[in-house]
């Protein structure tokens, strides 16, 4: 019962937390230092580094870990045509902490005409042995948190034709990553999990969107993303209430949004958050569809170094397994471990713990 192609029974999200000759690498880099080549070295060396380690622990799939990255998703969006960085009045707002005040506003007709994110992957996959597993940031994160007030009116007067290019720019863009050799690509998404948040649905609304429309309309926008997408390449999407050391943004279950997200998108898999009760129960894995997709229970925190026992993550697979057949779930940890390079409040060996341990459940729970 183990899975020869992804998503893999244990699995993990993407970033990792960024190690001590990094982030000193980059914060000499800030001051001028460093020169970019002389960065780019030090990243790929410890990039090496953490590939052999996930490797080592038995996991059959890798990722660089998002260290040429300082965000999850601006990095990605700064490539696109048609974006415009700026920064803001303010960071994001999370519990108790915000981020650095940067932002994206869309000032062009979006489009994707290359990307140095090739390159990464592309390093990547010439240095490990397992899949590669190469993260972007979904569709849907382009609007959700912005919402109307950063799309440009005078290019976009009609948000339909700013969905229609999104979502040409990810065909692309998928694409390029296929060609490049991808065959696992995640979509990393905050708007589906935190739309479940009556408080961020209200923010919605006053942003001067819809919120009840949007998860139709993200479901759109994603098959429209995908309709080019090559059957041999596994597209998955992994879905977040905030993660930013080691605090979140949003709560609620999955209620507001299964029956367009699990029963109305075309993707091969989905990493649901499954930590805390935030996440709510798993009755909305009712609408999860019988066949060949997965659901990749997040059931393990990146968010703190306490390792759970291995028990109650089992009791927690069962409980999950009343809606959805065992052979259609996976194991994961419920975010990834750095989304900024901040990263989270936990020690790298306990990352690794985790990881090391989510391979050793998959093993008893689906077989080695």
């Amino acid at each position: 019962m183990q899975r020869t192609v992804p998503p893999f029974r244990a699995d993990h999200v993407g970033s990792l937390l960024r190690t001590a000759p990094l982030k000193e690498a980059r914060a000499k880099r800030a001051q001028g230092a460093i020169t970019p080549a002389e960065l780019k070295a030090v990243e790929d060396r410890e990039i090496e580094k953490i590939i052999r380690k996930q490797e080592e622990i038995g996991l059959k799939l890798a990722t660089d870990g998002e260290f040429r990255r300082s965000w999850w998703h601006f990095d990605f969006f700064r490539g696109l045509d048609g974006v415009t960085p700026y920064t803001t009045e303010g960071g994001i707002q999370f519990h108790g902490v915000q981020t650095k005040a940067e932002g994206i506003k869309i000032t062009g007709k979006i489009g994707f005409s290359g990307h140095p994110m090739l390159e990464h992957f592309e390093f990547l996959k010439s240095h490990t042995r397992v899949t590669p597993k190469m993260t972007i940031p979904a569709p849907s994160t382009f609007h959700f948190r912005q919402g109307r007030a950063s799309i440009s009116k005078e290019v976009y007067p009609d948000l339909d034709a700013f969905f229609d290019d999104v979502a040409a720019a990810y065909r692309v863009a998928i694409r390029a990553f296929y060609e490049a050799g991808c065959r696992y690509l995640q979509l990393d998404d905050t708007a589906w999990a935190m739309i479940c948040d009556p408080s961020e649905r209200a923010q919605s609304r006053a942003r001067g969107d819809d919120p009840d429309a949007l998860p139709a309309r993200y479901a759109r926008l994603t098959n429209a993303a995908l309709a080019n997408k090559p059957a041999d390449m596994a597209i998955t999407m992994h879905s977040c209430r905030g993660n930013f050391r080691s605090t979140f943004i949003a709560s609620g279950g999955y209620e507001f949004v299964a029956e367009q997200l699990l029963g109305n998108t075309n993707l091969d898999g989905y990493f649901l958050e499954y930590d805390t009760e935030r996440a709510g129960g798993f009755e909305p894995l009712r609408f999860f569809p019988k066949g060949k997709k997965q659901v990749v229970l997040g059931l393990v925190t990146s968010k703190s170094g306490k390792l759970e026992k291995k028990d109650d993550i089992k009791r927690r697979i069962d409980e999950a397994a009343k809606y959805v057949a065992l052979d259609q779930l996976c194991l994961s940890p419920q975010c990834g471990f750095a989304s900024t390079e901040e990263g989270n409040v936990l020690a790298e060996d306990e990352q690794w713990a985790k990881l090391r341990m989510i391979v050793e459940l998959a093993g008893e729970v689906w077989g080695r």
